[in-house]
């Protein structure tokens, strides 16, 4: 599984980014996780607000921090 944290750096998009972090890590799902700062990089996802999560290759949150049960549902197939 292949996640993407999109975001400049600002705290919002840190926050987001520890929040996956701890849930692939208390969950044991095998998965990459990389943060994509470049603007270009993240428009070509069509995403305009950050932060923003990517899971394999479908955008599943914009503008928003998400919770930890939100993230459990996305990487649990």
């Amino acid at each position: 599984m292949e996640i993407k944290i999109l975001g400049p750096g600002c705290p919002k998009c840190s926050q987001t980014e520890k929040v996956v972090k701890d849930v692939v890590e208390e969950s044991g799902v095998d998965a990459t996780i990389e943060k994509v700062t470049n603007v270009l990089d993240i428009g070509k996802y069509g995403v305009f607000g950050t932060p923003a999560v990517v899971v394999d290759g479908e955008v599943k949150c914009v503008g928003k921090i998400p919770g930890k049960e939100e993230v459990l549902k996305w990487i649990k197939k």
